[in-house]
């Protein structure tokens, strides 16, 4: 799948988004339609993203989701009313088998990026599996997580960079990475969670949502294959990930000047 988004992008990105944490079914078709119809209109080959559950959230009672049946059953209906495909993260072996029978893509966050045995179960699903780098790695570190996946008899594979710990509660993107990575497989750069600011006091990540485009650009720069964004219609109410997501009605201009910006480098090689 993940050539197939390559190829069908004609030059330029693909896109995951969508929330951070589905909260309801109504807010996923929302979000999902909007985003949908501005894709098709650029060009951009589009991936819905919504967790179905939580699991590395700062306090125990931090919003984790709304059942993880009810939530894959939402990621399903998205994916058949809008014909596209969907994401999803998973944290253990049990959870790949469970959630390949709703999604197209199983996300390995971060934090589990050298689980083996997770990267395995995903593998074995025959999915796309998208590993995020962890923020304790380094570029070059992430080839052994990719090979775990090819080794297990799925080339279908990608890695997401979102970002190196930097202190105690910060983030930043060596933007050398990306192009150190994809000589292992496409890049995508996740552009809301490279700005999250994690560890806080209060117990609730904060972000820089100003910085979202800034970040997007840079990656279209260095040449990320494809984007990730978390989006929602209010981020301030948001049950997961506010601080660092971007406003939805923001979304189509600024894919509009990626996609721009996009074309402009393929002319100029």
């Amino acid at each position: 799948m993940i050539e197939q988004l390559k190829s069908s992008a004609n030059g330029n990105f693909f896109l995951l988004a969508g929330p951070c944490v589905i909260e309801g079914e109504q807010m996923a078709i929302d979000i999902a339609g909007h985003i949908s119809e501005i894709t098709r209109r650029l060009g951009i080959p589009y991936v819905f993203k919504g967790s179905y559950r939580k699991a590395n959230r700062s306090r125990i009672d931090s919003f984790t989701g709304i059942g993880d049946v009810k939530a894959l059953e939402v990621l399903a209906k998205v994916r058949k009313e809008f014909n596209v495909p969907v994401v999803t993260d998973i944290h253990t072996n049990e959870e790949a088998a469970l959630a390949a029978q709703y999604v197209d893509v199983l996300q390995i966050p971060a934090f589990l990026c050298r689980q083996t045995e997770l990267l395995i179960a995903a593998a074995r699903t025959g999915k796309m599996v998208n590993i995020k780098k962890g923020q304790f790695l380094s570029a070059e570190a992430m080839k052994f997580a990719v090979q775990k996946v090819i080794d297990s008899g799925n080339t279908d594979v990608a890695i997401t960079e979102r970002g190196t710990t930097f202190g105690y509660q910060d983030l930043v993107v060596d933007f050398r990475g990306i192009p150190t990575m994809r000589q292992y497989a496409p890049v995508i750069l996740d552009v809301t969670h490279s700005l999250q600011q994690p560890n806080q006091t209060a117990g609730v990540t904060g972000g820089l949502p100003h910085l979202i485009e800034t970040m997007a650009r840079a990656g279209i720069a260095v040449g990320a294959d494809g984007l990730f964004v978390e989006t929602h219609p209010n981020p301030a109410v948001a049950k997961s990930d506010g601080a660092n997501m971007l406003k939805l009605d923001k979304i189509e201009g600024m894919l509009e000047r990626l996609t721009e910006l996009r074309m402009t480098l393929n002319r100029i090689g």
